[in-house]
């Protein structure tokens, strides 16, 4: 095997390390499109899940979102105690309806309003949909700090992490592997490396704390979420 040979420019690309503050911080729009979906899945409950007028909470919802875009519009790099009070309100307010309209799809599944099975099937879909969204939220929002303090902030600034990552442990493995690891290349998960745990707990595939060594997993984002598995932890 010639071991002179140059080093790809994608690997070249995963080996340099530049300064946290410097990254342009996690896009916007993936979060935005996965509120937006828990508040579509609200809207199109069957009336009996419902415990407030249909459009209320969805208003009040948007009405959180939008600071939190102004604040962060394109690029999540900015972050303040009432913007950090108003993007854990949202997800809270999305939980706790959701955790509502649980109790209330369970007590017409048991009583006489289970005459038509189709649509509460239909809608326990729908609470189970949301139930990964505002999960992977949660966890996305509360592990390390968060998705800007995860960018912006020196590494050895980080809160302890509440997952482990295949990213953050597989640093001596083979080089294409090592390469992409979080010594190496500075990786750190963004949103779409979260919806996976609470998947994988609807399994009963629960996720691990990140004091339980993880499982191997597939290291490309792309790659989890298409099996499932969108956090390693």
């Amino acid at each position: 095997m010639d071991m002179s040979r140059k080093t790809p420019d994608h690997r070249a690309k995963a080996l340099q390390r530049f300064p946290r503050h410097e990254r342009r911080g996690e896009a916007r729009l993936p979060a935005v499109l996965a509120t937006l979906t828990a508040v579509l899945l609200y809207l199109v409950l069957p009336e009996q899940l419902l415990f407030v007028p249909r459009f209320v909470l969805p208003g009040l919802e948007l009405l959180l979102l939008v600071p939190l875009i102004a604040v962060n519009p394109r690029r999540m790099t900015r972050q303040n105690r009432f913007s950090r009070i108003v993007s854990l309100t949202l997800v809270a307010l999305i939980g706790i309806s959701n955790l509502v309209s649980l109790g209330l799809l369970v007590n017409a599944m048991v009583t006489s309003k289970a005459q038509e099975g189709g649509p509460l099937l239909l809608a326990a879909l729908q609470v189970w949909a949301t139930g990964i969204i505002v999960f992977g939220l949660a966890f996305w929002e509360l592990d390390r700090g968060g998705p800007v303090m995860r960018t912006q902030a020196e590494r050895a600034e980080l809160p302890l992490a509440d997952f482990r990552f295949s990213q953050d442990e597989n640093d001596d493995a083979v080089e294409e592997v090592a390469d992409g690891s979080s010594r190496t290349s500075d990786w750190v998960p963004t949103l779409m490396d979260y919806p996976g745990v609470p998947a994988r707990g609807a399994a009963g595939r629960g996720p691990r704390p990140a004091a339980v060594r993880a499982d191997v997993r597939p290291p490309r984002r792309a790659q989890r979420v298409l099996c499932g598995e969108g956090s390693p932890p």
